[in-house]
């Protein structure tokens, strides 16, 4: 497994980042398709074996509990060292004030309980999981630098927003001098592709890195169609994901069939092969719940795809509206 850096930074990680929000506690949260734990745990390890030292994960997904599988797994497959640990803040925790958002005082209070759920001193990148319009920008990114000056982050990263917002983000924290945001976690795949026009650009500029979520489309690029899933059926936001989607979305994902099956590949590898050809991209957010998934994962960073592949999946998209930061 090649290893690249975040970024400007120094930091080592695999060309492929484990999304582990399919791993918790099923009846805790919105998450009806994760695994429970004895049964994410298999994919952890795997990925450990294939050379994945980047793991993802968010306080709110099921709960709090994918931290917890998560920082129980790594403790018993890994070294605390040798893996790369990245979590999130600002969904809601609990009811009541305070319970979600992104003001210094949810920041510090999730940051000790993502610690605690996950078992580690310190988390490698602490990132925003979307804007708080409720909260001076300032005082978030003041409290992510303070995260990181009480040595319970390395780094910090954000995800979903729009590129003004984010010049905005490093533009206060260099005037500041705060510590600035190192990654980009942004919606990018096939069937949505908006983040070309000025984010990807921005990240390349600023040398941000770039680790995409949902780089198969939620699995729509990996399958007919009209053919459904368990997840597909209950993931709401997912659903807003696509509640637009047309015949141009469909063609997208029929060219990515007709190319995987002229080349005997999976559709995954393929879909996967497009997002890691962007030169800007640093490590895809691959979500797992069948080991085979991680196995195609990892051929996708062997598979080259030529000019006119590239074109030909390219080529029946259409501009969309932007989604994914609310």
């Amino acid at each position: 497994m090649k290893t690249v850096k975040l970024g400007r930074t120094g930091l080592d990680v695999s060309r492929l980042c484990l999304g582990c929000m399919s791993y918790g506690v099923p009846e805790r949260g919105s998450h009806a398709w994760s695994l429970p734990e004895e049964q994410s745990r298999p994919f952890i390890q795997r990925a450990l074996e294939l050379g994945i030292n980047f793991f993802d994960t968010a306080n709110v997904y099921s709960d709090g509990t994918s931290e917890e599988i998560v920082g129980r797994a790594l403790k018993d497959f890994a070294r605390r060292e040798e893996v790369v640990i990245a979590t999130k803040v600002h969904g809601r925790m609990y009811k009541g004030p305070n319970g979600a958002g992104l003001s210094r005082k949810v920041i510090m209070n999730e940051i000790d309980a993502s610690l605690r759920r996950l078992g580690t001193d310190y988390v490698d990148l602490y990132q925003i999981h979307r804007l708080d319009h409720g909260t001076p920008m300032e005082e978030t990114l003041e409290a992510m630098h303070d995260v990181v000056k009480a040595g319970k982050a390395r780094y910090i990263g954000a995800s979903s927003m729009y590129a003004w917002q984010f010049a905005k983000a490093l533009a206060i924290s260099e005037r500041h001098g705060w510590t600035r945001f190192v990654s980009m976690q942004n919606y990018l795949n096939l069937l949505y592709r908006e983040e070309e026009r000025e984010m990807l650009p921005l990240c390349r500029d600023q040398g941000i890195g770039v680790i995409p979520w949902s780089p198969m489309a939620r699995g729509r690029l990996t399958r007919d169609w009209d053919q459904s899933s368990a997840r597909l059926e209950t993931d709401e936001f997912g659903r807003s994901l696509y509640a637009h989607t047309g015949e141009a979305d469909r063609k997208v994902a029929q060219a990515v069939a007709a190319l995987a099956a002229a080349r005997g590949l999976p559709r995954a590898q393929i879909a996967l092969a497009w997002v890691l050809h962007k030169s800007e991209v640093t490590a895809p957010i691959v979500g797992a719940t069948k080991l085979e998934q991680l196995d195609d994962a990892v051929a996708a960073l062997s598979v080259t795809l030529s000019g006119d592949e590239i074109k030909a999946l390219e080529a029946p998209y259409v501009p969309h509206a932007v989604v994914g930061h609310a």
